[in-house]
């Protein structure tokens, strides 16, 4: 297979070269030397701030540059969250995304879940509970992350983790501008111990069921909070 070109003089190096994550990479001094790249240092800053936004390298002042571990999120979450910038609808079409994504790969991620995953979300839905039926109520969005990610940390599939971070970490910015009820995050949660339930029985086409009926939740439940602007047009105080 010929290299692919990734029009760009130091991603086709780091690709083609043998750097394993945590290698310290050259300087961008010597990167514009004839045997490492040979362009200019204005060059090899440009792109290397592309390389950083991608999450394929990392710069620090004593340790220098280095070759991270590869990971799709950082790509994914740029391009969500530029789209999210231009219109926020388009959290709901990445949602169905990810919704999908999950729901093909169900059955294989469950089949690796060991005791201490399942320990882990029994934890985020006890957790939930007692944010949720506190004296002040708090709303479990980080224990949320936190249950439907452990479902699928063992699967090696880099794209499929990085749709799923990126997923979350829109959700995280996203989420504070809807408004859901009370009754809502509780049966949200009457899910998530059901799901878990089944996956300890090792049910999975039940827990997928589950999964499926909980996101057509998650899907029309939430009411978005209305705007400063809605609110006088309607009179509100």
């Amino acid at each position: 297979m010929a290299p692919i070109d990734l029009d760009s003089d130091l991603l086709n190096y780091l690709a083609r070269q043998s750097f394993q994550p945590g290698d310290r990479l050259p300087t961008i001094q010597e990167f514009q030397a004839p045997e490492y790249l040979g362009v200019s240092i204005s060059k090899v800053r440009e792109q290397l701030e592309v390389a950083r936004a991608l999450g394929l390298v990392e710069v620090r002042s004593k340790t220098g540059m280095r070759l991270k571990p590869y990971s799709f999120t950082p790509a994914v979450r740029l391009s969500l969250f530029y789209a999210l910038a231009q219109d926020p609808h388009s959290f709901d079409l990445f949602t169905a995304l990810r919704n999908h994504v999950e729901t093909a790969f169900w059955h294989e991620a469950c089949a690796l879940l060991t005791p201490e995953d399942t320990a882990l979300m029994r934890a985020c839905v006890d957790a939930a509970r007692a944010k949720l039926n506190g004296h002040l109520i708090g709303i479990p969005n980080e224990e949320h992350r936190t249950f439907h990610l452990t479902v699928f940390r063992h699967l090696d599939n880099p794209f499929v983790l990085g749709i799923l971070e990126a997923y979350w970490d829109a959700y995280a910015a996203v989420e504070p501008n809807r408004y859901a009820d009370y009754a809502y995050h509780q049966s949200v949660w009457n899910y998530h111990e059901q799901i878990l339930e089944a996956i300890c029985a090792g049910d999975y086409d039940r827990a997928q069921a589950l999964f499926i009926e909980h996101t057509h939740l998650l899907r029309y439940e939430p009411r978005r909070q209305p705007d400063q602007d809605e609110l006088i047009d309607k009179g509100a105080p």
